[in-house]
């Protein structure tokens, strides 16, 4: 029996004043598996990503989320059906504390955002449930330390806390590792790893290690068209994808781990 399709798209287009961006994309993205998007510069990634979550409209082609057709939604009504984007942009506040970060995050699930007004004591509840999550991260020692003080990995840990504390159904994860060094690499994609449990990642990322280290299927994008999906061993060994990343620097196929 086959998995669960959580999201799919049909024929999904982009065209951009004749140039094609995204072009007839047919993507399944079965619930529980960590899915990644790959493809050289200018393959159509991010701007599939930006269909996804409304930023952009499609020009053709649809996307189904479980079952039901979201492709003209607005991106507020798709992130409140659990579909949340994280890492495109540091999503969060420099000069609030990590706790602080994720207890704002979690304030606006319940839709307590306004509240900014009410005593400290009142957001003691989200207290226990914001240090959950920041566990859950490995930053349970840096609660109290201003996010602008951070290292660069662990910032992008925060935003993973904070983009869980919206309880995401569909976690789309933007380059998660996309300019760290290889410590906060190999960190990140543990983290990653854990806390893909119970839930659905969709990622597009360049780092072909992190890829078949943790991936259960990847889809590989070029020129916007999908040339290659399924597994690592079978995708990797492509010669379609082989080709289209002969040359790219920032990517070696054979030998990744």
């Amino acid at each position: 029996m086959s998995a669960e399709t959580i999201l799919e798209t049909r024929g999904l287009t982009k065209e951009f004043k004749g140039f094609v961006a995204v072009n007839n994309v047919d993507l399944k993205v079965r619930r529980g598996d960590i899915h990644a998007l790959i493809g050289p510069n200018g393959a159509g990634k991010t701007t599939f990503f930006n269909l996804l979550t409304k930023f952009l409209p499609p020009t053709r082609g649809t996307i189904t989320y479980l079952g039901t057709d979201i492709t003209h939604e607005k991106p507020a009504q798709t992130a409140r059906r659990g579909i949340v984007r994280s890492f495109q942009i540091s999503a969060v506040f420099p000069h609030l504390t990590a706790l602080e970060n994720v207890r704002a995050a979690l304030q606006r699930n319940l839709g307590t955002s306004f509240h900014f007004w009410k005593p400290e004591s009142s957001l003691h509840h989200l207290h226990e449930r914001a240090e959950q999550l920041l566990a859950a991260v490995d930053l349970q020692d840096f609660g109290k330390e201003l996010t602008v003080n951070l290292p660069y990995g662990r910032k992008r840990a925060l935003e993973l806390a904070t983009t869980m504390a919206l309880e995401p159904d569909l976690m789309l994860l933007d380059e998660p590792t996309q300019g760290m060094g290889h410590e906060d690499v190999h960190r990140v994609t543990e983290l990653i790893k854990k806390v893909s449990v119970g839930r659905t990642i969709l990622m597009v990322e360049h780092n072909m290690g992190v890829v078949s280290s943790i991936a259960d299927r990847i889809t590989v994008l070029q020129r916007g068209a999908i040339i290659a999906d399924g597994p690592y061993a079978e995708v990797s060994a492509n010669p379609q994808v082989i080709e289209a990343y002969m040359g790219s620097a920032d990517v070696a196929l054979q030998g990744a781990h």
